[in-house]
């Protein structure tokens, strides 16, 4: 047989071409970045280069050359790289009745290719089921809420609401999510806008006066609670020598009465020799 090849060398070039792609056919190239799926006639039979949390990057050792039986087994290419999918922009009804633009997007990793494939079958599929759910999700989510969340710090309580829903939703279909963010969250342009903005300028300017009203209020008691402890400290020194506090107070009405130059001017006083007021100044004293 193989004197008769040589001698037809069109049939041999027919031979060799056959075996060129009976090769090719055999012989796939699975890259690093992507999990290869092998079924027959869509039924499963194995995963090269699965997806496993620890791997890095460069450190899978399936990926590169592999074999498949022709004709009989398929493969299936799946990426193991983070995606995105995106929601379509849609009106939600917040709590205080308005109606917020939302827009938003989620990062998730195909983790269970066997799972994905009995489910959905492709990743066009998951990706829409993924952004059907995102939507879904999103409304119910800022359904329970005011505008305002979504300019506060309750947003990261928000978002995590999110990714807890969309991810047990994901996990149906062999992908985990990664991260969920709003893009955008606006009040139509006009007046639910203006109306917000008025309606949020009044809440900050109430909030303002509370805070200010609390501060003056704490203010006076802590005032009052200091000059309650100065008296208790100059009744008690009172007690303890009467004449000295009696000089030392009269020390300080003279400073304050008779000081000169400056900014407080000059100060004259006239009095008798025997005023009271001057008794400190008198021999014997």
């Amino acid at each position: 047989m193989i004197q008769r090849l040589i001698k037809n060398p069109i049939g041999l070039a027919l031979t060799g071409l056959g075996v060129i792609v009976l090769l090719a056919m055999s012989v796939s190239i699975v890259p690093e970045t992507s999990q290869a799926l092998i079924t027959s006639y869509g039924e499963y039979k194995r995963t090269i280069n699965p997806y496993r949390p620890k791997d890095r990057l460069g450190d899978t050792t399936q990926a590169g050359l592999t074999f498949r039986i022709p004709f009989i087994e398929q493969i299936q290419y799946i990426d193991k790289r983070i995606q995105n999918v995106e929601m379509d922009p849609q009106e939600v009804l917040s709590t205080d009745q308005l109606q917020v633009q939302v827009n938003a997007f989620a990062r998730y990793r195909i983790t269970d290719t066997l799972k994905m494939y009995t489910t959905v079958r492709t990743e066009d599929a998951l990706n829409a089921r993924l952004g059907e759910t995102l939507g879904s999700s999103v409304r119910n989510e800022l359904g329970k809420r005011t505008f305002a969340t979504l300019l506060s710090a309750e947003r990261g309580q928000v978002m995590a609401n999110i990714r807890k829903q969309l991810n047990l939703e994901a996990k149906k279909y062999g992908a985990t999510i990664i991260d969920v963010r709003i893009k955008r969250a606006d009040l139509p342009e006009g007046t639910p806008l203006d109306s917000a903005y008025r309606r949020m300028e009044s809440a900050r300017e109430q909030e303002r006066a509370t805070i200010e009203a609390t501060g003056r209020k704490e203010a006076q008691l802590i005032r009052a609670d200091g000059e309650a402890e100065a008296a208790r400290i100059y009744a008690e020194s009172y007690g303890k020598d009467p004449e000295f506090y009696d000089f030392y107070r009269s020390m300080q009405s003279y400073k304050t009465t008779f000081r000169k130059g400056g900014d407080q001017g000059e100060t004259s006083v006239i009095l008798s020799p025997g005023n009271d007021y001057l008794r400190n100044f008198r021999d014997g004293r």
